[in-house]
C-alpha cells in the first residue's frame, strides 16, 4: 500500500487525520505513531500492533506490541490505571515485588527486558558493582527486590561474581608495576552486567 491509501484508510475507517507524509515519516522512523495511530495502523495493514515495532524497549513499546491498553495491563498486574501510566510516561518503575512479577510475566519479559523497560540499568550495575568489591550477601536482597527472581536464584549468581572479580584482581595485582595495577578489576566491572546476564542465563 502506498502512504496515500495508508492515509485514504485511516480516515475511512478509524476517522484519523493522518497526512501520506506522515506515514511516510513512520516508515523512515523519524515520526512514532500514537497507541491509538498505531492500532488504527494495524487495522489498516491486517496485521498485529507488535509486527509494525522494531525490538520493544520501554513499557509503552511492550505494552503496544502485546495489543494492550494501559487499563488491561494496569488491571492484570494489580495496578490502577492512573498509577501505571505515570510509570509508563515517566519510564520509571514503582512497582512492588509481586507487582514487578506479574508485570514481567504478561508482557513476557525476560529479565534483561525487564531493566531496560523498567529503567533500572544503573541501579543493577551499582548493586553488581557494591556486591563484586564488598560481602556479596549483603546485596542479595537489593537485587531480589529489584528483579522479578526468588533470591535463592540469584546468590548463585552473585557468588560466582564475587569470586571472579576477586579473582582478576590478584591476577593483576601479581602482574606487578604501577601501569596495569587495577586493569583487569576496572575491565571487569566495566560488564559486569553483561557478565551477569551471562551468568544469569547459564551461557558463562
Amino acid at each position: 500500500m502506498a502512504p496515500g491509501h495508508v492515509s485514504y484508510g485511516l480516515r475511512a475507517q478509524y476517522g484519523l487525520i493522518v497526512e501520506p507524509e506522515t506515514v511516510m515519516a513512520w516508515e523512515r522512523g523519524e515520526l512514532t505513531p500514537t497507541a491509538a495511530e498505531l492500532t488504527a495502523l494495524a487495522g489498516v495493514l491486517w496485521c498485529s500492533p507488535g509486527e509494525l515495532l522494531s525490538e520493544p524497549v520501554t513499557l509503552r513499546e511492550h505494552r503496544m506490541a502485546r495489543g494492550m491498553s494501559p487499563d488491561e495491563l494496569a488491571r492484570r498486574i494489580g495496578l490502577d490505571t492512573g498509577s501505571y501510566r505515570k510509570m509508563e510516561d515517566a519510564g520509571r518503575w514503582k512497582g512492588n515485588e509481586r507487582q514487578s512479577v506479574a508485570l514481567a510475566q504478561v508482557l513476557g519479559l525476560t529479565l534483561a527486558q525487564f531493566i531496560a523497560a523498567t529503567g533500572k540499568q544503573e541501579e543493577l550495575a551499582e548493586i553488581l558493582r557494591s556486591a563484586v568489591t564488598t560481602r556479596w550477601q549483603a546485596h542479595a536482597k537489593p537485587l531480589a527486590k529489584l528483579l522479578p527472581v526468588p533470591r535463592e536464584h540469584l546468590e548463585p549468581v552473585l557468588e560466582r561474581l564475587h569470586a571472579d572479580y576477586q579473582s582478576a584482581m590478584v591476577a593483576t595485582l601479581g602482574w606487578g608495576g604501577a601501569g596495569g595495577a587495577g586493569d583487569g578489576g576496572r575491565e571487569f566491572l566495566a560488564g559486569i552486567v553483561d557478565r551477569f546476564w551471562a551468568y544469569a542465563s547459564g551461557t558463562r
